[in-house]
């Protein structure tokens, strides 16, 4: 992925701040280990959910149930948003993510996933041959998000960042 456009939303941000750097928001999505989910149900009622990701290759990868409210919800309408960032008011920078989930069923993929959300989280998946298993007969489906839009808010100056991909 070549590096976005970079809009500085001077309207939203303290005099004199400038734009959030790109290198520092892929940190974050690289550190960061939980994130909220926002999906939209069958019946356009919203769904939002806490989980871990891994960001690889410009990519935000998660596991979910395949019986869980949130898989429904990506299978019938994939775009979603994902958020991570601090409940701090006046520190850190909060990120949106927004884009299309779509399910990863690479097999040497899932197997490198695997590996990075052990290293990362300490958990362990079973790779199936398109899914991990937990080792108890339950199924996780495995999503990527490439983002068209992400979003920084600064908190230290207040900004705000749009990061457009093509």
């Amino acid at each position: 992925m070549t590096a976005p456009i970079v809009e500085f939303n001077e309207g939203f941000s303290e005099p004199g701040a400038g734009p959030v750097p790109w290198a520092d928001v892929d940190d974050l999505l690289t550190k960061s280990e939980m994130f909220w989910l926002s999906t939209v149900r069958g019946d356009g009622r919203p769904h939002v959910t806490p989980l871990p990701t891994v960001w690889l290759d410009n990519i935000l990868h998660f596991c979910a149930g395949d019986q869980e409210q949130k898989t429904k919800n990506l299978l019938g309408r994939p775009a979603c948003v994902l958020t991570t960032g601090t409940n701090d008011l006046h520190s850190g920078v909060d990120v949106v993510v927004e884009g299309v989930a779509e399910r990863i069923t690479d097999h040497a993929r899932l197997v490198e996933l695997a590996a990075l959300w052990k290293s990362k989280l300490d958990w362990d998946y079973v790779v199936g041959e398109d899914a991990f298993g937990d080792g108890a007969g339950r199924t996780g489906l495995v999503f990527g998000v490439r983002p068209r839009k992400v979003l920084s808010f600064g908190k230290n100056p207040y900004t705000q960042t749009r990061y457009r991909f093509a």
